[in-house]
């Protein structure tokens, strides 16, 4: 496993660094935005969920136990909730904005500038905070497999695009700089190295197998709950008529034959 480690933090950081990505199609985006990422968040929640239950969760508990799995995957869906609860709804980042508020965003004089900048500010924050778990998602699961882990990585990488957004768009609101609301979006997905480096650092001398199944379990725990809260609502704001359903299905159908492949 100690060959992973490195490129576990390579995964993390390329999952974290895709906020950039979101923070680019902010400027250029108009409706055809909308549907690629309803389309790209609908393809996440589908190789989430479908991995969760078809690949992690069964490896969870053949290495701690069906129990200690079951309890460590209900853990890690109370502990991104609770970390949720913490932070205030308008700079959550699970509460991310449609394409039409996106533009409006943009355009509307109702906000000082001071009050946009605050706002893409907070939102950075929040997304940093809520990114750590997920960095160590990511690395947890590409140290104990390798292949599950880039698979993971990719969806946490698409669903971070609408986060990036989130960021710039205020802050280019209200600096009218694209330079300065890149870089802030960019720096909110460092969050996700930090979180799995601070993950390696804790856990690494204990880190055994029985001790990397609970954390497999806690992992599936959180990618459902991403999944249900924020990447399918999120879609189903971006996209048109049954653009997140055709995303979800193709998420499962490349997750499943890719599986089956390996």
């Amino acid at each position: 496993m100690e060959t992973n480690i490195f490129y576990a933090l390579l995964l993390s950081l390329f999952a974290g660094m895709s906020t950039a990505i979101g923070a680019a199609i902010a400027f250029i985006s108009g409706s055809r935005g909308g549907k690629f990422l309803s389309f790209g968040l609908g393809l996440s929640a589908g190789v989430m969920v479908y991995v969760s239950f078809m690949e992690i969760l069964p490896h969870s508990a053949q290495s701690a136990g069906p129990w200690i799995s079951l309890a460590a995957f209900f853990g890690g869906m109370g502990f991104t909730a609770l970390i949720d609860k913490m932070i205030p709804e308008a700079q959550n980042p699970h509460e991310v904005r449609s394409d039409a508020s996106v533009k409006e965003l943009k355009i509307s004089g109702r906000h000082s500038k001071h009050k946009l900048m605050r706002t893409g500010l907070f939102t950075a924050a929040a997304i940093t905070i809520h990114n750590f778990p997920e960095g160590f998602a990511t690395f947890a699961a590409a140290a104990g497999d390798i292949k599950l882990g880039i698979t993971i990585a990719i969806a946490v990488a698409i669903h971070n695009i609408p986060e990036g957004i989130s960021v710039s768009v205020p802050i280019y609101a209200a600096t009218e700089d694209k330079k300065k609301a890149f870089l802030y979006s960019s720096l909110s997905g460092l969050a996700e190295p930090a979180g799995a480096l601070l993950g390696w650092l804790i856990l690494a001398p204990f880190l055994t197998p029985q001790l990397l199944g609970i954390v497999m379990g806690a992992v599936a725990g959180i990618m459902i709950y991403i999944s249900f809260d924020e990447l399918l609502p999120t879609a189903r704001e971006y996209g048109e008529g049954h653009t997140e359903i055709a995303g979800i299905a193709a998420g499962m159908a490349v997750m499943a034959v890719s599986l089956n492949l390996l």
